[in-house]
């Protein structure tokens, strides 16, 4: 009040005694809130500075969450192509414990030794044009043409050009088998040129193995748990081996990704076929045989890739992880409180305000002596 006149010595120890006790709030404060800076007004530079590191923590802390369900998703596509190559290699198995089972087929061998003819129109009633069918089964039956320059192995070959039929020659003599354990028929064309060979125009029963029938049937039912178990393969609605991608986001503006693509891996996917004749035939076998090698092949290559994918996928993750740290670390630097040190000032501000109180005691006891004047 400006009315109110104070003397110098009251007025410098009373400004003195505002100063401490502002001051003494405000330790007060950063020892209530363990921060420094509480506010823009307290420090600019290092409150706005902190909130930008947080602000950032704070971004890549969100981005860690989806960084984790990738990991997961390649955890997940990772233990499924693990659990496809046991059922790969079980297939495996089944096919050579069906090869390993004698086939059942419909053979004829013909009676006349044929070695040392050559030409078969030479030495034999065989003209050019003589003609025979043979048939497999329910199949339709084939015409088999013989010009008289031939010889007895290149009728092997004509015969064995018809599905479901192998045909060699043994010691001179043909033979010839219905590969699918259906039966083989032979019957006369063109001159009846079976005799001549040392053949009969009939029809040899075939007998089906049915052991290779049921180890067929349980090759095709690992086929249908291939499929489901590709299918199962996916974590959060994303499925690497079922035909989904990935994208990772690594930093905050989307700048730093890593694309991951998916693959299709059930039993076509894979290229692995449905057992055909119910592997009575050895070469049905030896192609599925065949293609359950180039499975494995490939599912050990992507698991490879999977693995790769997955292991940048985890060093990111940490390094974020480290990297938002650093960021609270900085952003905490900057405002945090050294707590013994606001102790010692807190202190320190309360014995000042006690001898600011005792000096504006005296202060003013020297206007009271004015007093003892009247």
């Amino acid at each position: 009040m400006s009315e109110i006149t104070l003397s110098s010595a009251v007025r410098n120890n009373l400004l003195s005694l505002q100063s401490t006790a502002n001051s003494l709030a405000s330790t007060q404060e950063r020892l209530a809130t363990g921060l420094k800076v509480n506010s823009a007004l307290d420090d600019p530079t290092s409150f706005f500075t902190a909130a930008s590191l947080n602000s950032r923590a704070g971004d890549l802390n969100r981005l860690l969450d989806s960084v984790g369900l990738a990991v997961q998703t390649l955890q997940a596509a990772d233990d499924g192509i693990s659990a496809i190559t046991k059922l790969v290699e079980n297939a495996q198995a089944t096919a050579r414990q069906a090869q390993q089972s004698t086939a059942s087929t419909a053979v004829v061998n013909s009676t006349v030794d044929h070695s040392s003819t050559g030409d078969l129109g030479a030495n034999t009633t065989i003209t050019d044009g003589d003609t025979f069918t043979v048939k497999v089964g329910s199949a339709s039956a084939v015409t088999i043409t013989i010009a008289d320059t031939e010889t007895i192995n290149d009728v092997a070959t004509s015969l064995s050009a018809v599905a479901n039929v192998k045909a060699t020659v043994v010691s001179g003599k043909l033979r010839i088998e219905a590969t699918n354990g259906e039966d083989l028929t032979l019957a006369e064309g063109t001159n009846s040129p079976l005799a001549a060979l040392g053949l009969t125009a009939a029809t040899t029963t075939g007998t089906v193995n049915t052991s290779r029938s049921t180890l067929a049937t349980q090759f095709d039912s690992l086929r249908t748990q291939i499929n489901q178990l590709a299918a199962d393969a996916g974590f959060n609605g994303n499925n690497l081996l079922n035909g989904d991608s990935l994208s990772v986001i690594f930093n905050e503006d989307g700048s730093s990704t890593l694309s991951i693509t998916g693959v299709t891996f059930n039993a076509a996917g894979l290229g692995v076929s449905a057992s055909t004749d119910s592997f009575q035939d050895d070469a049905s076998i030896t192609a599925a045989l065949g293609e359950l090698d180039t499975a494995i092949s490939t599912l050990r290559q992507q698991a490879s890739t999977f693995g790769s994918n997955l292991s940048v996928v985890e060093v990111r993750q940490d390094f974020t992880k480290n990297l938002i740290n650093t960021l609270e670390t900085g952003a905490a630097n900057l405002t945090i409180a050294d707590t013994n040190e606001e102790g010692a000032n807190l202190l320190a501000l309360q014995t000042r305000q006690q001898l600011s109180s005792v000096a504006l005691s005296l202060a003013s006891q020297a206007d009271q002596n004015v007093l003892r004047l009247f």
